[in-house]
């Protein structure tokens, strides 16, 4: 049976994104690979991860890639001049540093290298199979897929984490670390804190075999 892989947050932990990698045993003629969002931010090589995952990309059949809250905050600011403040608050002060640019140059003066640009405009929103829904923070109970903000998307938390609300598949999300993954019937929840000591996490579906570095 074709299984998916699906990482956790990594927050710019190369390192062990690296050695989950090398941990898990994904057949690329028939797998995927998922990775849930939050790649940037916080951690010590947020351009590696980048690199590190636009690398996979071009070695494997089939890789998907959501977008987090750290990718929107960062595109915010440095597209739009928005949330300045929230993304450096929020480790983009790190995440500029592996790019080489000091947080106090002017936004406009920031150029990102152009496949990292498009690797952070192009990243999903959700992606769904017929069993599971894969999401970077949760949704919002009660209301269909196409129908929520994106907002809820990125960023809701416990209004979603603490639901049993039948969202008629299983959804598999990051952003709210917890000390070992959550699995619930109507969830499982797949950030593990990496960034904060805590493990980088992979579950491989439909077995539920969870992998951690």
């Amino acid at each position: 049976m074709d299984k998916i892989f699906a990482i956790g947050d990594i927050h710019g932990c190369l390192a062990k994104l690296e050695h989950l990698i090398a941990l898990i045993d994904v057949d690329d003629r028939r797998d995927t690979l998922l990775f849930i969002g939050d790649y940037i931010d916080r951690g010590p090589d947020s351009r590696g991860v980048v690199d590190y995952v636009l690398d996979l990309k071009e070695r494997m059949r089939s890789v998907i890639c959501l977008r987090g809250n750290h990718e929107q905050m960062l595109l915010n600011y440095l597209c739009h001049g928005r949330d300045r403040d929230l993304f450096l608050f929020n480790g983009g002060r790190g995440t500029l540093a592996s790019y080489g640019f000091p947080s106090t140059m002017d936004r406009k003066e920031i150029v990102l290298p152009g496949h990292h640009m498009e690797f952070f405009q192009s990243l999903l929103p959700w992606y769904e199979t017929e069993d599971y829904i894969f999401v970077h923070a949760g949704l919002r109970p009660g209301i269909p897929l196409d129908k929520q903000s994106p907002e809820d998307l990125m960023w809701i938390r416990y209004e979603f984490i603490d639901s049993s609300h039948d969202f008629g598949r299983v959804v598999v999300f990051g952003h709210t670390h917890m000390a070992e993954p959550l699995i619930e019937p109507n969830k499982i929840g797949i950030d593990t804190g990496a960034v904060y000591g805590g493990s980088l996490t992979c579950v491989a579906l439909p077995g539920k075999e969870i992998y951690q570095v």
